[in-house]
């Protein structure tokens, strides 16, 4: 759906989002959305470029924008649930805010820099005036998470509620986040044009680079290693002559990667054979790790503890 009624209640609301224009409301996924992604830097790629993604790399962007492997996206379980969370997260957040009008919106476009583009999860509005906007997360532990309240997020976030309030021209964004399934927790994130400036510099240099036909350097990602096995067209029955170093750095991370598995395999056995019936294992206080059992009670995994905290259970 493009811009239509609902999309013009809410220009009209926008207020200091002026420096921004609306696109549209599109599925995801839809041929609308990725039309209105093309040749955009958005808030959910912005992490990627500046390297900071979990799950891309400014390899795999590269190759996606560019057209050179598929752009489909799979939807994961952590995808999945966290849409299906969202309205529920948006009611609670909308219980603790009545003072705010919490209003579903749609993508924008920064009106100087149009390849500059967010999709906030929501706008936060008072008195017809959008004074921010809203993100609704959902994570299965709390790793980068700081206390309620606080402006502690995961980096990658961050980045993300960033980029929207620089692209909307806001000064503000909330982030609700459900941990755990139970831990409902807010952070407040203000705009910092240090940073914001910054992630634009990079922003333009990495379309340019597109444009280029320069691709980022290969890193460590997982999604770099995905993208680089489907570049290939066909396979011949022949050889590549490498460099020594280069077959040296992957005999021996083969080498560290089958002995650090070794250890860890030890070290799992043992922890477990010193714990005998206990569910967790603690050192000097620590929670180090815990087990997880099948439903006869036997043991079906030995989880190293999710953040280092006192253990008072």
């Amino acid at each position: 759906m493009t811009a239509g009624t609902e999309a013009a209640a809410t220009t009209a609301a926008a207020g200091r989002a002026g420096s921004a224009f609306l696109v549209g409301q599109f599925a995801p996924g839809s041929p609308e959305w990725r039309e209105a992604r093309a040749g955009s830097i958005t808030a959910t790629r912005i992490a990627a470029v500046l390297g900071l993604s979990p799950w891309e790399s400014p390899f795999s962007l590269w190759h996606r924008m560019r057209g050179t492997v598929s752009d489909d996206i799979d939807v994961t379980p952590h995808m999945e649930w966290g849409t299906r969370h969202e309205p529920a997260i948006s009611a609670k957040f909308a219980e603790e805010h009545p003072q705010w009008d919490v209003q579903t919106t749609g993508t924008w476009a920064n009106r100087e820099r149009p390849w500059q583009r967010a999709t906030p999860d929501r706008l936060l509005v008072y008195r017809g005036r959008v004074i921010g906007v809203g993100e609704l997360k959902t994570s299965a532990k709390d790793d980068d998470w700081g206390p309620d309240g606080s402006d502690v997020i995961p980096v990658h976030y961050r980045c993300q509620v960033l980029w929207q309030l620089d692209t909307l021209g806001l000064p503000v964004a909330h982030v609700a986040c459900l941990i755990s399934g139970w831990d409902y927790r807010e952070y407040e994130i203000r705009a910092s044009s240090d940073e914001q400036e910054f992630m634009r510099e990079r922003a333009r240099e990495f379309l340019d680079s597109i444009q280029a036909g320069a691709a980022p350097k290969i890193d460590g990602h997982g999604e770099t290693y995905r993208v680089v096995k489907q570049l290939p067209d066909g396979v011949e029955d022949t050889h590549v002559d490498v460099l020594p170093q280069l077959a040296d750095r992957y005999i021996a991370a083969r080498a560290a990667m089958k002995d650090a598995e070794t250890e860890l395999n030890e070290t799992r056995s043992l922890l477990l054979d010193e714990m005998g019936n206990a569910l967790r294992a603690k050192a000097l206080g620590e929670l180090i790790a815990y087990r997880t059992t099948k439903p006869d009670g036997s043991t079906l995994a030995l989880q190293p503890a999710r953040a280092k905290k006192k253990d008072t259970a």
